[in-house]
């Protein structure tokens, strides 16, 4: 079993090695994983096998490409356990995703998985400003999600003190954030603009909360809703990322003092960019799917994990591990609309352009005989009848602005200020896709 490092310290030294001596601690942890699946998941030997792929070719880190994919329809077929690495009885916890499109992707911990974990959000909560004996109100759900607990953990195993708010229940996140003074609030960056819209209403400067660093993670965001909420909450933002079959958060994060998209932490995650069509890999700088594989995981190792995020591998910055850009889309959920393909989050960078509309939005996507018609749901801010802008107005210049920057015909739809409906626990739904099932 290798030597893995279980304690963070002010940094790491593998946070400021050279790219030499990270890339020989990879090669050595890959070929153990690959070799710890190939022996106790029979799906990843069979796969290996069919692939004409043994752990034993791995001679150097692009030897990776030889081996096949992993995809959720692979951790559904082997659900509930199938995919575990290690007795059941060595597996101290399960997480497993809401299983909304099919059965859950199950993934499991060992007790050293689990300090893993803990020390790669430590290491996060860190790179975002965090430091020992903080306060850190964590408002990431809590239970099957790995957000609340990944985010706990994290947080105490940094030296926080830490408040396991969850989601949910707005009045009662914002008495706390007044009486406990947090330093540091963990949650999706929609239910942040919630918390902010939530103090207004309230006559409260979102601003003169004690609050001084967000972590956002759990959806995509721009630049442009980091300088939303920063401007209006007064804080830094920093962006986190993970997902529950590499880990949970904490695969990588941004570092506050460049803010320039989150750092892999490549001592224990490596990161492919592949051209979603073909596979093939991509060199650092293109644009394609993010694909990672575990170097540490025991439980459960993930071999070339497709995530289906839209990305790019940028070099180091403020340490001496790669960087992913913003996510700008899925391979999976990027839309087609009569032949143009839109990301929600294009159309998020138009609304937030517009200052007399909030950064709420949902798109919904009918067909009417062989054409698909979109529609954007948007909301006035409650100030906007102040600014003297008819809503009519309104909607005819984001009409316009999709239609020119985007190429799509649409028709917009202001609504009044919270006319779109919230979610309670954080990951806005932004879109509502009712085209006929097999449609495009």
């Amino acid at each position: 079993m290798p030597n893995f490092p279980l304690r963070p310290t002010t940094h790491e030294p593998i946070e400021h090695a050279s790219r030499d001596e990270l890339q020989a601690l990879q090669l050595q942890r890959l070929r153990w994983t690959l070799r710890h699946a190939y022996d106790n998941v029979p799906h990843y030997k069979a796969r290996f096998d069919a692939a004409g792929a043994n752990p034993d070719d791995l001679k150097t880190l692009a030897d990776l490409a030889r081996f096949p994919f992993t995809g959720k329809a692979d951790l559904r077929e082997n659900y509930p356990f199938g995919m575990f690495a290690v007795p059941r009885e060595q597996v101290v916890r399960v997480h497993a995703s809401s299983g909304t499109t099919g059965k859950p992707t199950v993934v499991g911990y060992t007790a050293r998985d689990i300090d893993t974990w803990a020390t790669v959000v430590a290491r996060s909560i860190r790179a975002a400003g965090g430091r020992p004996g903080d306060i850190c109100h964590v408002s990431y759900g809590y239970g099957l999600f790995t957000g609340g607990l990944g985010a706990h953990y994290g947080a105490e195993k940094l030296g926080c003190t830490v408040i396991p708010m969850s989601g949910g229940q707005t009045e009662k996140q914002i008495q706390l954030i007044q009486d406990f003074r947090p330093d540091i609030i963990m949650v999706t960056p929609s239910y942040m603009l919630i918390l902010i819209e939530a103090l207004q209403r309230m006559g409260l400067d979102p601003a003169a909360t004690s609050l001084k660093v967000g972590i956002f993670g759990a959806e995509p965001w721009t630049e442009a809703m980091r300088t939303e909420i920063e401007t209006r909450a007064g804080i830094d933002a920093v962006d986190i990322y993970g997902l529950s079959e590499v880990i949970g958060p904490g695969v990588a994060s941004e570092c506050v003092e460049s803010k320039d998209g989150p750092v892999v932490w490549e001592d224990h995650f490596y990161p492919e960019i592949i051209d979603p069509e073909t596979g093939a890999v991509m060199p650092d700088g293109a644009d394609g799917e993010l694909v990672f594989t575990s170097l540490t995981k025991e439980a459960m190792p993930i071999i070339r994990y497709r995530t289906r995020d839209l990305t790019r591998l940028l070099p180091p910055t403020s340490r001496a591990m790669r960087r992913i850009g913003k996510i700008t889309g899925r391979s999976d959920d990027m839309l087609i609309i009569r032949g143009v393909n839109l990301f929600p989050t294009q159309v998020e960078e138009l609304i937030l352009k517009h200052p007399e509309l909030a950064p709420v939005y949902q798109l919904i996507v009918t067909r009417e005989g062989h054409l698909d018609q979109l529609e954007v749901l948007v909301e006035a801010r409650p100030e906007a009848a102040a600014m003297g802008a008819g809503s009519d107005a309104i909607g005819r210049d984001l009409q316009h602005a999709i239609k020119t920057h985007i190429g799509v015909s649409t028709q917009v739809r202001v609504m009044p200020a919270d006319g779109i409906e919230r979610t309670l626990t954080g990951k806005a739904r932004r879109v509502v896709d009712k085209r006929p099932r097999g449609g495009v």
